[in-house]
């Protein structure tokens, strides 16, 4: 969601906080701000919008100073404006950006305001600036000043706080809502994600949660909630900052859909053995974990959800043990019962998708056997508090819509009902045939992206559409709702999914003429059931799009297109047919003029509930 950068150099810091905004716009956003300290005058400028109208106003209204901070806003407090966007100041001199969610925002607000405060933005970031004012009345420092301050945030919250009339030094804090600190020499830096900052550094310190930075030029101070000076680890990144690039693509998604023949070989290689995975890939204990295990709990938010979805299938069908699959913003706020020896697994491509990390921390308390998070990012809070992980190495993902990140999920969760299948029943047999079809994954996924140009003619037929059915069964039911999801991502077109065998009680009455339905129909057990529920759309008029292989024997008509997909092992079926649905929801968004990359109202990274 929102992103942050800070810096404290010799040099001019204001380049380096607008590069580092242009490399988490990925997250989404509506405003744009920096502030600057130069000579103890504080300057700061924000604009509604992208960042490169914020990089204009600066060519028109230059800032220079060594410390300063910077932030893209999606807004949850007050509409997208100029006057809410970030950095909020107060008394002049003190300016905050802040990630996140200040529940008691409004009780704070009004007994500020009783002492005389005046705020000019409807935000509940603002509370923040005006009580480090008030705590500076009696502090010893600005550090002493936040930390006094933040004992009365309740939510989430990763701030940056700096002081014109201090201007050496940064105050970090972080709840809730992450922060990277960047390690350079005579210089350091602050960020809500390593990405905006490969540019000036590859050392970064992640902080945990309650932790209070205090950073200069030269030196990183780290404090606990117990105010006690602390050592984090340091760790070296090898990211590869160009990822930010789209190269020859029009866009990123476009781009990262491209990617994915080579993230899914990134996720398998080194993993498997000549006939079954190595249970090692998940963490130290996870053979002795993965025996014990009799039921699987899968939370997740948006895509990764639908990704749990098809694991759910997987698990129970080859590894032969029962799995529960729940939105995590759900699962965190009810009671539920634990099965005996049950493992929790989280996905999420951030690790800090906030519903998914509270859900995790519940189930520490709930008696779980243990946790495994399938993730993309090495320093995320799911990756550093789960007791395994299994890092599934797509590379960055710019586009808001999941592409590459949810195909490298599914490997994760194949590779997982194979480590814990050998354990429950799985036969040697059946893993020799199954680690044969993961190893040919990337090979099918590369004859699928093909297609493409064929998928991009099918697209016309959406230019005046409004809405969109999408039909599966098993488990390509969840593909068909992850279909529908990219399709109302970036084109903005009504659509829906249902398990096909479900049209007769209800659906069949929106079928018409007007509204396309979107097949998805490998050659499985359950393809002649779908071809009874492809009948009931064709009595009706309906106008058919049927994803099949050859095997399938579907026949293009008038009232039915089919592209022919490659022909894969059943049980990989659900990865590979995911790719066209990417590409049909792609090059429908490019016919409708929306925004591809950035959709509006949302955000990469859901960081607040």
């Amino acid at each position: 969601m929102c992103g942050i950068v800070g810096a404290v150099a010799q040099r001019d810091v204001a380049e380096i906080l607008v590069e580092g905004l242009r490399r988490l716009e990925y997250r989404g956003y509506d405003s744009a701000g920096v502030a600057v300290l130069d000579n103890n005058n504080l300057q700061r400028v924000r604009r509604l919008g992208k960042v490169a109208e914020l990089a204009e106003a600066l060519t028109r209204e230059p800032v220079s100073g060594g410390t300063g901070i910077a932030h893209t806003r999606w807004a949850t407090h007050g509409e997208p404006s100029e006057r809410n966007a970030h950095p909020h100041m107060s008394a002049e001199h003190i300016a905050v950006v802040h990630n996140g969610i200040i529940e008691n925002h409004v009780s704070l607000k009004t007994a500020l305001e009783a002492k005389g405060h005046a705020f000019s933005s409807d935000t509940d970031t603002e509370v923040i600036a005006h009580l480090v004012v008030e705590e500076l009345k009696n502090a010893s420092s600005l550090l002493h000043a936040v930390q006094n301050t933040v004992k009365q945030l309740k939510g989430a919250y990763g701030t940056v706080i700096i002081d014109k009339n201090d201007p050496e030094r940064m105050i970090v804090a972080r709840s809730g809502s992450p922060l990277v600190v960047g390690l350079g020499i005579g210089e350091n830096f602050v960020a809500s994600d390593q990405l905006a900052l490969l540019p000036v550094t590859r050392r970064f310190i992640y902080l945990e949660e309650g932790d209070v930075a205090e950073i200069t030029r030269r030196s990183v101070d780290i404090f606990n909630t117990l105010g006690e000076k602390i050592v984090r680890e340091i760790h070296e990144s090898s990211a590869n900052y160009d990822a930010a690039d789209k190269g020859p693509y029009r866009h990123f998604m476009l781009k990262e859909t491209f990617e994915q023949p080579e993230s899914v070989t990134s996720t398998l290689e080194g993993r498997l053995g000549e006939h079954t995975v190595l249970e090692e890939t998940f963490g130290n204990g996870a053979a002795t974990l993965f025996h014990q295990v009799q039921h699987v709990q899968i939370v997740a938010c948006g895509t990764s959800y639908h990704a749990g979805m098809v694991a759910r299938y997987w698990l129970e069908t080859y590894a032969g043990i029962s799995c529960n699959v729940e939105i995590a913003s759900e699962f965190r706020y009810r009671k539920s019962f634990v099965q005996p020896n049950s493992l929790l697994v989280s996905i999420s491509q951030s690790g800090e998708t906030a519903d998914t990390l509270a859900a995790l921390r519940l189930a520490k308390d709930l008696g779980y056997l243990g946790s495994l998070t399938i993730c993309n990012v090495a320093g995320s809070s799911l990756v550093r508090e789960s007791d395994l992980a299994f890092m599934t190495r797509a590379g960055a993902e710019i586009g808001v819509a999941s592409t590459k990140a949810f195909t490298t999920q599914l490997v994760g969760f194949a590779m997982l009902t194979l480590a814990i299948g050998k354990h429950h029943g799985l036969t040697l047999d059946k893993q020799k045939e199954l680690t044969a079809a993961l190893k040919s994954l990337p090979r099918k996924l590369e004859e699928t992206l093909e297609l493409a140009k064929s998928i991009e003619g099918l697209a016309e037929d959406f230019a005046d559409k409004h809405h969109a059915l999408f039909l599966g069964r098993g488990d390509q039911y969840p593909i068909a709702m992850e279909g529908a999801l990219k399709l109302k991502e970036i084109s903005y077109i009504h659509a829906e999914a249902y398990a096909a065998g479900e049209l007769k009680h209800g659906p069949l009455a929106l079928i018409d003429a007007e509204m396309p339905i979107i097949v998805v129909a490998p050659n499985n057990d359950l393809l002649e059931k779908l071809k009874s529920n492809v009948e009931e759309v064709r009595a009706r008029g309906g106008q058919l799009y049927v994803f099949a292989d050859a095997a399938s024997q579907f026949k293009s008509d008038d009232t039915m297109k089919v592209i022919q997909i490659p022909d894969v092992h059943p049980w990989l079926a659900p990865i590979v047919y995911t790719l066209p649905l990417q590409l049909l929801s792609y090059y429908v968004a490019i016919i409708k003029g929306t925004d591809v990359d950035q959709p509006r109202n949302l955000a990469k990274s859901v960081t607040v509930e």
